[in-house]
Parts: C-alpha cells; sequence; structure tokens
C-alpha cells in the first residue's frame, strides 16, 4: 500500500508525514511517498525523508494518481481531489459542515474520507485526537502573540525603581486552546482569569493557578463529545453584560469558544471592546469560523478607534509548525496504526470499529456522517 503527502499551501509550513513518522509507516509495512521539496519550509531536506524510507516524487500529480492512501494537513481543493484515484482514502482535516463542495465531490469520486475533525474525544483516541493537540498549540500561540503586542512585560517585576504590577489575562472558553493559554500566561507570570460556561471545568482552571470566572447565564452544559453546548439569544446578552467588567480589566483577553459545526458565537461586543484599556489586546481563536469578537477578521489584525487591537487568527498552530507537526504526523500514524491490518499489509476501514467509524466521513461513494449529510441537504 502506497501512502503519499504532498506539501501544504497558502505558506503553511507544517507537514503531515515527519521522517519519524515515514520510518514507523515503513516498518508497518506501507511504501511511503512525498512530494519534492516536501519539508523545505521547516528545513527539512528531502534526504532526511529518503533515509527515513520515503521515496520523493518530483511529479505530485502523478503520486497523488497512483496513491492508495493520501494524507495531507488542511482540506484539499477540489482540482486535487480529481487527480485522487477511485477507491483510494484521504486522510486530513475537512471541515465538512462548511465545505459541502468538498464532501461532495470525495463522495462523487468515491473516495474513503477520515475526517480528522471527527476523531472520537475519548480516552484510547486522544494519541489520534488531531484537533486537540493542534489546538494546544494554538492556546500557546495566542499568549505568545499578545504578549508581543502589549506595551507592558507580563509578570510583577520589583526593581529599586519600582514595582511593575502582572498583566492580566482573561480568557474565553476552557477548553484545550483555553487550558493550554491559562498555563502558559501563568508560566509567563500574569495574573489569570478564565470562564466557560461549562462549571465542570472549574477544577481544572484551578489546578492551573487561574481564578475561575463565574456567571449565572442559566442552565448551560456540554455535549458528548465534550463541546460547550450553544447558549441562547438571552443567555449570551446576560453573560456578555457580566462579562463587560472583566475584559475591561484586562490587559488580554483570549476567546476560543467554538461550536462543532455551527458559526462560533458572538461573545465580545463592540461596546465590551470599547470599554477596554487604549493598548489592551484581543486574540480570538475563532475567526475562521465567524468569529468570538466583534470586529474580528480571520488572519488580519485590526486596530479599534480606542486603541484595543484585534488579532484574528485562522489558525494559529502554524506559528509553531515544527512541533505542530510533530504531534500531527504522530496522530496521523496512530490512526493508520489503529486501522492497519498486517495480514494485507493495507487499511481495513471498520465501519463497526468506534474510531474509524465515527471518523469516516465518506465511503464508496456515500456521506456517512449524519450530521454532514443533512447539511449536504439543506444546502441542495
Amino acid at each position: 500500500m502506497i501512502i503519499y503527502s504532498a506539501r501544504s499551501t497558502g505558506g503553511d509550513a507544517r507537514v503531515a508525514l515527519t521522517p519519524q513518522a515515514v520510518e514507523k509507516l515503513t516498518r508497518l509495512g506501507a511504501g511511503v511517498e512525498v512530494e519534492a521539496g516536501y519539508g523545505e519550509l521547516l528545513a527539512l531536506a528531502d534526504q532526511e525523508f529518503e533515509r527515513a524510507g520515503a521515496r520523493v516524487r518530483p511529479d505530485p500529480d502523478e503520486a497523488l494518481a497512483g496513491a492508495d492512501v493520501v494524507v495531507g494537513l488542511m482540506e484539499p481543493d477540489l482540482t486535487t481531489v480529481t487527480k485522487v484515484r477511485r477507491g483510494a482514502i484521504w486522510i486530513s482535516f475537512l471541515d465538512p459542515f462548511r465545505q459541502t463542495g468538498l464532501v461532495r465531490a470525495l463522495a462523487e469520486g468515491s473516495i474513503s474520507s477520515l475526517c480528522m475533525e471527527l476523531i472520537p474525544r475519548t480516552s484510547y483516541a486522544q494519541k489520534m485526537d488531531a484537533l486537540s493537540s493542534q489546538a494546544s498549540l494554538a492556546g500557546y500561540s495566542a499568549v505568545i502573540a499578545a504578549a508581543e503586542r502589549i506595551k507592558k512585560a507580563l509578570p510583577m517585576m520589583t526593581t529599586p525603581a519600582g514595582t511593575i504590577p502582572p498583566a492580566r489575562v482573561f480568557i474565553i472558553g476552557v477548553g484545550v486552546a483555553g487550558l493550554q493559554a491559562i498555563a502558559t500566561a501563568k508560566r509567563l507570570g500574569a495574573r489569570v482569569e478564565a470562564y466557560d460556561t461549562r462549571p465542570v471545568v472549574e477544577e481544572q482552571v484551578l489546578s492551573l493557578g487561574a481564578r475561575f470566572v463565574k456567571i449565572d447565564v442559566g442552565e448551560t452544559g456540554q455535549t458528548e463529545q465534550g463541546y460547550a453546548k450553544a447558549l441562547t439569544a438571552e443567555q449570551l446578552e446576560s453573560q456578555q453584560q457580566q462579562m463587560a467588567r472583566h475584559c475591561a480589566n484586562a490587559d488580554i483577553v483570549i476567546t476560543t469558544a467554538q461550536v462543532f459545526g455551527r458559526p462560533a458565537p458572538r461573545i465580545v461586543t463592540g461596546e465590551m471592546l470599547d470599554g477596554m484599556r487604549p493598548g489592551s489586546v484581543v486574540v480570538d481563536l475563532a475567526a475562521s469560523t465567524g468569529g468570538n469578537v466583534e470586529g474580528s477578521a480571520a488572519d488580519q489584525e485590526v486596530v479599534r478607534p480606542n486603541g484595543v487591537t484585534i488579532l484574528g487568527f485562522g489558525n494559529l498552530a502554524r506559528q509553531v509548525a515544527g512541533d505542530a507537526s510533530q504531534m500531527y504526523a504522530n496522530n496521523v500514524y496512530n490512526l493508520i496504526e489503529h486501522a492497519w491490518d498486517q495480514e494485507t499489509s493495507s487499511l481495513r476501514l471498520d465501519l463497526e470499529d468506534t474510531i474509524i467509524g465515527g471518523c469516516l466521513l465518506t465511503h464508496e461513494g456515500q456521506v456517512l456522517h449524519q450530521g454532514v449529510r443533512e447539511r449536504l441537504e439543506s444546502d441542495s
């Protein structure tokens, strides 16, 4: 079985397979191929992949057409999908609820796609959970990006010239990204507060040394996958009113709230931003899915008239591309190893398997995920 991976596009330096992952895949019995120049943005020479056992292919179209499995990072464009042979397997992030045209193309091309966003959030599947591994790095990078832009130090400093108070950081949304943002801000010496609609995460926030902000918005909870449930319009309004004070006191606000399959909830309003001090920085990690912050834009830096800067990052994990690649490649390898059939040296797509059945988006010309299938039907 031939596993092929092409270079990422759009200036993304991350790779889906590192030389270490290639070596482990070849030990499984797979043949691995990568595009020429595959790791050049990470200063990884083709020779490193060759030494790990990969074959370097100068013609990506020819390689795509001959591969049994194609491993990528972000969702492919429709032109790329047409070059993949029928019956092949595609593995990557696919953003299925928004990229409905891509989902249709995969199904029509009889391509079996394993969607990394749909990996079940269970203890056993943690080693394959690429969404969490990349979110963790995004949370770290959000704090670093904000620290570079505020005009003050994060830790408290006592000097003969006086004492500098610590920066105040307010983090909204305590999922994987939020928890890593808390840990990073605390390590840098900031005073950290965090809020989430799920009271169950309070203990995790406190364990990291931050203060958990309690805001009463009525009944809340989380989905089976561990995501926060969407709030009603009335709950959002009440939340925003109570949250405004914490934003006004913060030097840095980081929002991470996303509801899978839906636009990100609008949490920080223009009125709340107007109440913040000049020089404050807001990082919106949900900018690419609609934004938690009014006025944020994906992959753009916006400075409001009152001097508050909004950073709308679409994918902050790419800021630490080397570590992000290592984590993602391990996620991919663990997924392939889980589905690997030693007798045939190939992937076995068992629909009854909890993990494979959970993330298998398209197979044999059909869209298997019910929620995505319903979205396709509503769009047609």
